[in-house]
């Protein structure tokens, strides 16, 4: 079990040393649709912060709204670009704006892929997770379009 667990760390640390040197050191992302957020999000090498504002349907016509802000890993990137394609997983706190949230606090567990489509345009998907207090566990598929300026 303790060799396991060692080959993991190796693996993982591994992983993110291979990350940083792939991504740019700055990114500032301004987030059109869903995901993370409307909202922006500031990336320094494979660690991000994000915050806006982000819309979801529990039940088909039915928009519930929250105020969303956390934080993002990105890992494994790909492709050939300067600035490559990649997961990602995160980890946010919601406070609800409507319906059933309204003035509730919720925690949102993400995890998807975001595609580098062209320069600074990138589409993502992924799945979130949300839990608050009195309500049922929510899984949502989050689509989202972003604009990154990067540098160095």
């Amino acid at each position: 079990m303790k060799k396991t667990t060692l080959l993991l760390l190796l693996v993982l640390t591994g992983l993110i040393a291979q990350a940083q040197s792939r991504f740019s050191t700055h990114e500032l992302s301004i987030n059109a649709f869903r995901n993370p957020s409307i909202g922006a999000e500031y990336r320094y090498k494979f660690v991000s912060l994000h915050a806006g504002f982000y819309p979801t349907n529990f039940v088909s016509n039915t928009t519930t709204q929250f105020i969303r802000t956390g934080v993002s890993l990105w890992f494994l990137p790909v492709g050939k670009w300067q600035n490559p394609s990649s997961f990602y997983s995160s980890v946010s706190l919601a406070r609800g704006l409507s319906r059933d949230y309204e003035g509730k606090n919720a925690v949102m567990g993400e995890v998807g892929f975001r595609w580098m489509i062209v320069k600074g345009v990138n589409f993502r998907l992924g799945v979130t997770a949300l839990s608050a207090k009195g309500e049922s566990l929510k899984i949502n598929p989050t689509p989202g379009l972003s604009y990154s300026f990067f540098w160095k």
